[in-house]
């Protein structure tokens, strides 16, 4: 049977005093995860130190920082990917409508449906298109026939703004598709199963200039219905895409803030430096 935290979503709010030193009453969207206090080994190296982090529900939370300062590790701390790595260890608190997603109680599988992830390089199932959409409603048993199948893969679609291209060759293999068409249809995959979170890791740094432009009109439409995390290398997407931005370095959370406070008035120096081109 599955536990309470799969079946239903809280409208309790945390209160502001999550949020990072400087970004108190920045915004005052509802907290849809928390984090507090977070760390992360591998083996014996530490890869996150003490991050505290609110996102806000539907709203786009940038990541940005240099490689391997940690953007990527917390990412997957969020649906607990990083349960998949060997010697991996996470303590502190992270929640999910306030409940803490690394409970015992909780059903990893029904998490990951709750808040779903789309990676850096496009990985369709050697399925068809249709089923590459189809997958999760079929597992998680979402649908009760054909009918309601074919409206929830044409639904999802629609919301990745694919339905257009696809329409007409749903039997063709998802990897007979673009570049830019398969990162889509990963999002459609990822969105069938109603998640409330989506989280993205650099979902365009394999993308060419107008796939990336598609992507992330894509990421703003989404946000009205979703809640979305994504790590980028990229500060000018950061800038066009996010409300919020967490700067990382050496597996700190530096600063956290309004995307615009950020990158017009930094209030740290490592930030500053970093979104100045000074390093990084």
């Amino acid at each position: 049977m599955k536990n309470s935290f799969t079946l239903k979503a809280k409208n309790t709010l945390p209160s502001e005093s999550s949020l990072p030193p400087g970004a108190a009453g920045a915004g005052n969207d509802p907290v849809k995860m928390d984090s507090n206090n977070v760390n992360v080994y591998y083996g014996t190296k530490q890869a996150l130190k003490d991050v505290a982090l609110p996102i806000r529900m539907h709203r786009v939370t940038a990541l940005i920082g240099p490689s391997g300062c940690g953007k990527s590790t917390f990412l997957k701390c969020l649906n607990r990917m990083n349960d998949t790595v060997v010697g991996c260890r996470v303590s502190g608190s992270i929640t999910l409508d306030n409940e803490d997603v690394y409970g015992p109680e909780v059903d990893v599988v029904q998490l990951r449906a709750r808040v779903g992830m789309v990676f850096q390089k496009p990985n369709p199932f050697p399925k068809s298109i249709y089923d590459n959409v189809a997958y999760g409603p079929r597992i998680h048993g979402m649908t009760r026939d054909r009918t309601e199948m074919d409206q929830a893969v044409e639904t999802s679609l629609v919301k990745a703004g694919l339905w257009n291209e696809v329409k007409d060759r749903l039997k063709e293999p998802g990897t007979s598709l673009s570049g830019g068409q398969q990162q889509r249809l990963c999002i459609a995959r990822a969105i069938a199963v109603n998640p409330e979170v989506v989280l993205m890791d650099e979902p365009c740094s394999a993308l060419d200039p107008i796939a990336t432009a598609r992507i992330e009109e894509l990421i703003d439409d989404l946000a009205r219905n979703y809640t979305i995390v994504i790590v980028t290398h990229s500060m000018q997407q950061a800038a066009r895409v996010s409300h919020f931005t967490g700067f990382f370095h050496l597996g700190e959370l530096v600063e956290f803030n309004q995307t615009g406070i950020i990158f017009t008035n930094p209030k740290q120096e490592r930030t500053k430096g970093y979104v100045t081109g000074r390093f990084g």
